[in-house]
């Protein structure tokens, strides 16, 4: 298997039929299969997931009992990855999983150590506000240059998950695997992306501009300690 793509499900049970759908019309020549993670959805998702017919290797699926967070789903799909290069997406859609083909095919004309992240199109200028800070940000902390940092999708070698004990349970994940990456001497690559209105069921968070700045310092607190644990896992080698 060449690519290994998660995509966690928290409460989309609107959205996994479709997602399913547009899944299904990848290239088989891409190589690539989709672990889709129930993760302990409190909505009717388990149910939608145990229907579904998705008899082939291509699509497979991963159950969470308890919700532990974002990163926690995203952890037990990378744990059953197969893929030379692994990564994830969100499952609401507003991210096109055929977009990923781009990537896919980037990834198949230059062979190496890559960290490949969207280039998020279509945002309102709020957004870009927000997300150019977090850059300069995270920057500053990491002292190393970094952009887009929370931007889908996440795509990286397979031989990152040595570390995957390690990895964040939460939204911080991003924010980590981006700083190990770096790290580890990675290239990383941004290719441009289009972000989508989501259609169908609610954001956990976005909320608007309030729900943005307490996350933004959230996100803040998260690098801090990304940082710390980064640089106690140079010590310990």
């Amino acid at each position: 298997m060449k690519y290994s793509i998660v995509i966690p499900c928290y409460n989309e049970s609107e959205n996994i039929l479709d997602l399913v759908s547009v899944i299904k019309k990848i290239p088989k020549k891409y190589k690539a299969e989709f672990i889709l993670v129930e993760n302990g959805s409190m909505d009717n998702s388990r149910d939608i997931f145990e229907e579904l017919d998705i008899d082939n290797k291509y699509i497979r699926k991963v159950y969470v009992d308890v919700n532990q967070g974002y990163g926690y789903g995203i952890i037990q799909g990378l744990k059953v990855a197969k893929g030379d290069y692994v990564g994830w997406l969100h499952a609401d859609l507003q991210y096109n999983p055929l977009d990923l083909l781009p990537f896919f095919d980037y990834l198949n004309n230059h062979p190496g150590k890559y960290l490949l992240k969207g280039k998020r199109k279509n945002r309102k200028v709020i957004e870009h506000i927000f997300t150019f800070g977090m850059g300069i940000y995270d920057s500053m902390i990491f002292k190393k240059k970094m952009r887009d940092v929370m931007s889908m999708p996440v795509i990286f070698n397979h031989e990152l998950l040595n570390y995957i004990d390690l990895f964040p349970i939460d939204y911080s994940i991003d924010i980590y695997v981006y700083a190990l990456a770096l790290k580890e001497n990675y290239d990383v690559v941004h290719l441009p992306i289009s972000l989508k209105k989501r259609e169908k069921g609610k954001s956990s968070w976005n909320t608007g501009i309030v729900s943005r700045i307490k996350q933004s310092k959230k996100m803040m607190d998260a690098s801090k300690k990304v940082k710390r644990d980064l640089k106690n896992l140079e010590s310990r080698i």
